[in-house]
Protein backbone atom coordinates (compact mmCIF):
# COMPACT_ATOMS: atom_id res chain seq x y z
CA UNK A 1 0.00 0.00 0.00
CA UNK A 2 1.23 3.43 -0.72
CA UNK A 3 1.86 5.71 2.04
CA UNK A 4 0.49 9.20 3.00
CA UNK A 5 0.58 11.70 5.89
CA UNK A 6 -2.34 14.08 6.76
CA UNK A 7 -1.19 17.30 9.28
CA UNK A 8 -3.68 18.39 11.58
CA UNK A 9 -5.00 14.33 11.37
CA UNK A 10 -6.37 15.04 14.95
CA UNK A 11 -8.49 17.31 13.95
CA UNK A 12 -11.84 16.41 12.55
CA UNK A 13 -11.25 16.95 8.86
CA UNK A 14 -8.17 14.92 9.82
CA UNK A 15 -10.21 12.21 11.19
CA UNK A 16 -12.77 11.63 8.59
CA UNK A 17 -9.95 11.84 5.86
CA UNK A 18 -7.81 8.92 8.02
CA UNK A 19 -10.87 6.82 8.13
CA UNK A 20 -11.92 7.64 4.04
CA UNK A 21 -8.18 6.67 3.09
CA UNK A 22 -7.09 3.79 5.47
CA UNK A 23 -8.47 1.07 3.67
CA UNK A 24 -6.59 2.21 0.33
CA UNK A 25 -2.96 4.00 1.91
CA UNK A 26 -0.87 2.94 5.02
CA UNK A 27 -2.11 6.25 6.92
CA UNK A 28 0.42 7.89 9.11
CA UNK A 29 0.00 11.38 10.43
CA UNK A 30 1.30 14.52 12.77
CA UNK A 31 -0.61 16.78 15.09
CA UNK A 32 0.39 19.45 17.60
CA UNK A 33 -1.65 17.66 19.89
CA UNK A 34 -2.51 13.94 20.75
CA UNK A 35 -5.19 11.67 19.10
CA UNK A 36 -5.71 9.38 22.01
CA UNK A 37 -8.42 7.13 20.49
CA UNK A 38 -7.04 6.53 16.91
CA UNK A 39 -7.35 3.38 14.72
CA UNK A 40 -4.36 0.99 15.73
CA UNK A 41 -3.10 0.65 12.44
CA UNK A 42 -3.01 4.34 11.86
CA UNK A 43 0.12 6.01 13.30
CA UNK A 44 -0.04 9.34 15.14
CA UNK A 45 3.23 11.96 16.03
CA UNK A 46 2.47 14.68 18.58
CA UNK A 47 5.33 17.10 16.82
CA UNK A 48 5.66 20.68 15.30
CA UNK A 49 6.57 20.89 11.39
CA UNK A 50 8.69 23.35 12.19
CA UNK A 51 10.77 20.96 14.24
CA UNK A 52 13.69 18.66 13.47
CA UNK A 53 11.14 15.85 14.96
CA UNK A 54 9.27 16.37 11.70
CA UNK A 55 11.76 16.28 9.22
CA UNK A 56 12.67 13.15 10.66
CA UNK A 57 9.67 11.30 10.63
CA UNK A 58 9.44 12.17 6.72
CA UNK A 59 13.26 10.89 6.28
CA UNK A 60 12.39 7.59 7.63
CA UNK A 61 8.78 6.94 6.90
CA UNK A 62 9.20 8.44 3.21
CA UNK A 63 5.25 8.66 2.53
CA UNK A 64 4.24 9.09 -0.62
CA UNK A 65 1.49 11.56 -0.15
CA UNK A 66 1.04 13.90 1.55
CA UNK A 67 -1.84 15.97 2.68
CA UNK A 68 -1.40 19.26 4.34
CA UNK A 69 -4.11 20.60 6.36
CA UNK A 70 -2.53 21.20 10.10
CA UNK A 71 -3.11 25.10 10.16
CA UNK A 72 -4.41 26.77 12.66
CA UNK A 73 -7.65 28.55 11.75
CA UNK A 74 -9.14 30.06 14.96
CA UNK A 75 -8.36 33.66 16.18
CA UNK A 76 -7.15 32.63 19.88
CA UNK A 77 -3.60 33.23 21.22
CA UNK A 78 -0.78 34.82 19.68
CA UNK A 79 -1.35 35.79 16.23
CA UNK A 80 2.59 36.05 15.49
CA UNK A 81 2.47 32.09 16.76
CA UNK A 82 -0.76 31.32 14.33
CA UNK A 83 1.33 33.11 11.67
CA UNK A 84 4.80 31.46 12.54
CA UNK A 85 2.71 27.80 12.26
CA UNK A 86 1.40 28.22 9.46
CA UNK A 87 3.55 29.75 7.06
CA UNK A 88 7.11 29.17 8.52
CA UNK A 89 5.71 25.44 8.94
CA UNK A 90 4.53 25.01 5.53
CA UNK A 91 7.84 26.36 3.89
CA UNK A 92 9.74 23.62 6.22
CA UNK A 93 7.09 20.81 4.97
CA UNK A 94 7.32 21.96 0.95
CA UNK A 95 11.22 21.85 1.59
CA UNK A 96 10.71 18.24 2.81
CA UNK A 97 8.54 16.97 0.23
CA UNK A 98 10.96 17.97 -1.78
CA UNK A 99 14.06 17.39 -0.39
CA UNK A 100 12.46 13.32 0.53
CA UNK A 101 10.64 13.15 -2.68
CA UNK A 102 6.93 13.10 -1.59
CA UNK A 103 5.17 11.98 -5.17
CA UNK A 104 1.72 13.88 -4.41
CA UNK A 105 0.95 16.84 -2.05
CA UNK A 106 -2.31 18.12 -1.48
CA UNK A 107 -2.31 21.80 0.61
CA UNK A 108 -5.64 23.00 2.27
CA UNK A 109 -6.46 26.39 1.56
CA UNK A 110 -10.14 28.61 1.89
CA UNK A 111 -12.40 30.29 -0.22
CA UNK A 112 -11.39 33.04 2.36
CA UNK A 113 -8.13 34.21 0.64
CA UNK A 114 -9.83 35.24 -2.35
CA UNK A 115 -11.38 38.16 -0.21
CA UNK A 116 -15.02 39.51 0.52
CA UNK A 117 -15.42 42.60 -2.38
CA UNK A 118 -18.53 44.22 -3.68
CA UNK A 119 -17.02 44.06 -6.75
CA UNK A 120 -16.61 40.61 -7.15
CA UNK A 121 -18.05 38.78 -9.96
CA UNK A 122 -21.00 36.13 -8.86
CA UNK A 123 -18.99 33.28 -9.74
CA UNK A 124 -14.63 33.69 -8.73
CA UNK A 125 -12.50 30.86 -10.36
CA UNK A 126 -9.26 29.92 -9.90
CA UNK A 127 -7.45 32.91 -11.44
CA UNK A 128 -8.92 35.39 -9.43
CA UNK A 129 -6.61 37.09 -7.59
CA UNK A 130 -6.12 36.49 -3.54
CA UNK A 131 -6.95 39.70 -2.18
CA UNK A 132 -8.20 38.87 1.30
CA UNK A 133 -5.44 40.64 3.51
CA UNK A 134 -6.72 43.97 1.37
CA UNK A 135 -9.37 43.97 4.11
CA UNK A 136 -8.78 40.89 6.36
CA UNK A 137 -5.33 41.60 7.35
CA UNK A 138 -5.24 38.39 10.08
CA UNK A 139 -5.70 35.62 7.65
CA UNK A 140 -2.68 37.11 5.75
CA UNK A 141 -1.10 33.90 6.80
CA UNK A 142 -3.40 31.97 5.05
CA UNK A 143 -3.07 33.87 1.57
CA UNK A 144 0.31 34.01 2.11
CA UNK A 145 0.27 29.83 2.78
CA UNK A 146 -1.83 29.57 -0.71
CA UNK A 147 0.85 31.50 -2.67
CA UNK A 148 3.86 29.59 -1.47
CA UNK A 149 1.83 26.72 -2.03
CA UNK A 150 1.09 27.61 -6.01
CA UNK A 151 4.27 28.64 -6.57
CA UNK A 152 5.88 25.43 -5.36
CA UNK A 153 3.33 23.48 -7.90
CA UNK A 154 5.40 25.66 -10.71
CA UNK A 155 8.01 25.10 -9.48
CA UNK A 156 8.25 21.19 -8.91
CA UNK A 157 6.18 19.71 -11.49
CA UNK A 158 7.54 16.30 -10.51
CA UNK A 159 5.77 16.57 -7.32
CA UNK A 160 1.86 16.12 -8.68
CA UNK A 161 0.74 19.12 -6.03
CA UNK A 162 -3.10 20.53 -5.45
CA UNK A 163 -3.98 23.73 -3.80
CA UNK A 164 -8.05 22.76 -2.88
CA UNK A 165 -9.80 26.16 -2.03
CA UNK A 166 -13.22 24.85 -0.59
CA UNK A 167 -15.88 27.03 0.49
CA UNK A 168 -17.27 27.04 3.88
CA UNK A 169 -17.82 23.35 5.44
CA UNK A 170 -20.45 22.42 7.59
CA UNK A 171 -21.22 18.71 9.26
CA UNK A 172 -21.11 17.78 12.99
CA UNK A 173 -17.14 17.63 13.07
CA UNK A 174 -16.50 21.23 11.18
CA UNK A 175 -15.06 23.93 13.45
CA UNK A 176 -14.74 26.25 10.46
CA UNK A 177 -15.27 29.58 10.84
CA UNK A 178 -19.02 29.89 9.17
CA UNK A 179 -19.90 26.97 10.90
CA UNK A 180 -19.37 28.28 14.78
CA UNK A 181 -21.26 31.29 12.91
CA UNK A 182 -24.20 29.36 12.23
CA UNK A 183 -24.39 27.29 15.69
CA UNK A 184 -25.26 30.05 17.28
CA UNK A 185 -28.73 30.34 18.56
CA UNK A 186 -28.76 34.00 17.06
CA UNK A 187 -26.67 35.00 14.22
CA UNK A 188 -25.69 38.70 14.48
CA UNK A 189 -25.52 40.04 10.29
CA UNK A 190 -25.21 43.26 8.69
CA UNK A 191 -27.95 45.69 8.15
CA UNK A 192 -28.98 45.55 4.71
CA UNK A 193 -26.66 42.87 3.63
CA UNK A 194 -28.04 39.11 2.63
CA UNK A 195 -25.44 38.11 0.21
CA UNK A 196 -25.42 34.61 -1.45
CA UNK A 197 -23.32 31.82 0.15
CA UNK A 198 -22.50 28.28 -0.82
CA UNK A 199 -21.49 25.20 1.59
CA UNK A 200 -20.28 22.02 1.37
CA UNK A 201 -20.46 19.28 3.66
CA UNK A 202 -17.73 17.72 5.48
CA UNK A 203 -17.92 14.61 3.70
CA UNK A 204 -17.96 15.84 0.31
CA UNK A 205 -14.49 17.39 0.88
CA UNK A 206 -13.35 14.45 2.61
CA UNK A 207 -14.33 13.03 -0.60
CA UNK A 208 -12.61 15.93 -3.00
CA UNK A 209 -9.59 15.23 -1.14
CA UNK A 210 -9.14 11.52 -1.31
CA UNK A 211 -10.28 11.64 -5.19
CA UNK A 212 -7.58 14.51 -5.73
CA UNK A 213 -4.88 11.67 -4.05
CA UNK A 214 -6.44 8.24 -6.11
CA UNK A 215 -6.01 10.53 -9.63
CA UNK A 216 -2.98 11.66 -9.22
CA UNK A 217 -4.76 15.48 -9.77
CA UNK A 218 -2.09 18.50 -9.63
CA UNK A 219 -3.04 22.21 -9.92
CA UNK A 220 -5.49 24.85 -7.88
CA UNK A 221 -9.13 24.13 -7.60
CA UNK A 222 -12.16 25.63 -5.62
CA UNK A 223 -14.33 22.93 -4.29
CA UNK A 224 -18.24 23.69 -3.86
CA UNK A 225 -21.18 22.04 -2.55
CA UNK A 226 -24.42 22.25 -4.34
CA UNK A 227 -25.88 25.62 -5.44
CA UNK A 228 -25.79 28.31 -2.72
CA UNK A 229 -28.35 30.51 -0.76
CA UNK A 230 -28.54 33.77 1.08
CA UNK A 231 -26.91 34.17 4.22
CA UNK A 232 -30.65 34.80 6.59
CA UNK A 233 -31.77 31.33 4.62
CA UNK A 234 -28.79 29.73 5.92
CA UNK A 235 -29.32 30.91 9.67
CA UNK A 236 -33.15 29.84 9.58
CA UNK A 237 -32.27 26.34 8.29
CA UNK A 238 -29.45 25.49 10.66
CA UNK A 239 -31.68 26.35 13.26
CA UNK A 240 -31.06 29.79 14.18
CA UNK A 241 -32.31 33.36 14.34
CA UNK A 242 -31.24 36.39 12.22
CA UNK A 243 -29.85 39.17 14.36
CA UNK A 244 -29.31 42.41 11.96
CA UNK A 245 -27.26 45.43 13.31
CA UNK A 246 -26.25 48.55 11.93
CA UNK A 247 -23.05 48.27 10.38
CA UNK A 248 -21.80 51.51 12.20
CA UNK A 249 -22.42 49.73 15.51
CA UNK A 250 -21.24 46.55 14.75
CA UNK A 251 -17.97 46.99 13.16
CA UNK A 252 -16.76 49.15 16.31
CA UNK A 253 -18.65 47.01 18.83
CA UNK A 254 -16.36 43.32 17.22
CA UNK A 255 -13.20 45.63 16.74
CA UNK A 256 -13.52 46.57 20.60
CA UNK A 257 -14.67 43.03 21.88
CA UNK A 258 -12.14 41.24 19.81
CA UNK A 259 -9.34 43.71 21.18
CA UNK A 260 -10.66 42.34 24.49
CA UNK A 261 -10.47 38.61 23.46
CA UNK A 262 -14.52 38.36 23.91
CA UNK A 263 -15.11 38.00 20.27
CA UNK A 264 -13.84 34.66 18.63
CA UNK A 265 -13.16 36.96 15.13
CA UNK A 266 -11.91 39.83 14.05
CA UNK A 267 -13.92 43.04 12.41
CA UNK A 268 -12.62 42.02 8.89
CA UNK A 269 -14.62 38.73 9.45
CA UNK A 270 -17.67 40.90 9.04
CA UNK A 271 -17.22 41.44 5.18
CA UNK A 272 -17.99 37.47 4.50
CA UNK A 273 -21.70 39.21 6.30
CA UNK A 274 -21.90 41.31 3.71
CA UNK A 275 -20.41 40.48 -0.02
CA UNK A 276 -20.68 36.95 -1.63
CA UNK A 277 -17.55 34.58 -1.85
CA UNK A 278 -18.93 32.58 -4.46
CA UNK A 279 -16.76 29.97 -6.42
CA UNK A 280 -16.91 27.94 -9.78
CA UNK A 281 -16.75 24.19 -9.35
CA UNK A 282 -16.09 23.86 -13.23
CA UNK A 283 -12.08 23.07 -13.04
CA UNK A 284 -12.21 20.37 -10.39
CA UNK A 285 -15.60 18.22 -11.86
CA UNK A 286 -14.04 18.47 -14.98
CA UNK A 287 -10.30 17.27 -13.75
CA UNK A 288 -11.50 14.26 -11.94
CA UNK A 289 -15.41 14.28 -11.93
CA UNK A 290 -16.17 15.62 -8.43
CA UNK A 291 -19.81 16.52 -7.33
CA UNK A 292 -21.10 17.46 -4.40
CA UNK A 293 -23.10 14.34 -3.29
CA UNK A 294 -24.68 16.34 0.00
CA UNK A 295 -27.25 19.17 -0.66
CA UNK A 296 -27.94 22.08 0.70
CA UNK A 297 -31.04 20.61 2.84
CA UNK A 298 -28.78 17.56 4.30
CA UNK A 299 -25.42 19.33 4.95
CA UNK A 300 -27.44 22.30 7.02
CA UNK A 301 -29.19 19.51 8.67
CA UNK A 302 -25.61 18.37 9.79
CA UNK A 303 -24.38 20.93 11.48
CA UNK A 304 -26.11 20.78 14.57
CA UNK A 305 -25.81 16.48 14.51
CA UNK A 306 -29.41 16.29 12.61
CA UNK A 307 -28.70 14.10 10.03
Amino acid sequence: MEKVLITGIGSGPGRLLTERLRTRFEVLGVDRTPWEDHPAEVAVHVLDLRKKGFEDLLRTERPSHVVHMGFIRHFKGDPNRRHEINVRGTKQLLDHCHRYEVTNLVVMSSSYVYGAFPENPFYLDEDQPLSASRSYPEIRDLVEVDTMATGFLWRHPEIRTTVLRPVSVLGPNSRSMMAEYLRQERAPTVLGFDPMMQFLHEQDLTDAIAMTLEQDLAGVYNVVGAGQVPLHTAIEETGGVAWPIPEPLFRPGVRMLFGAGMAPWPPGAIDYLKYPVTLAGDALAQAIGFKALFGLEETFRSLRGRG
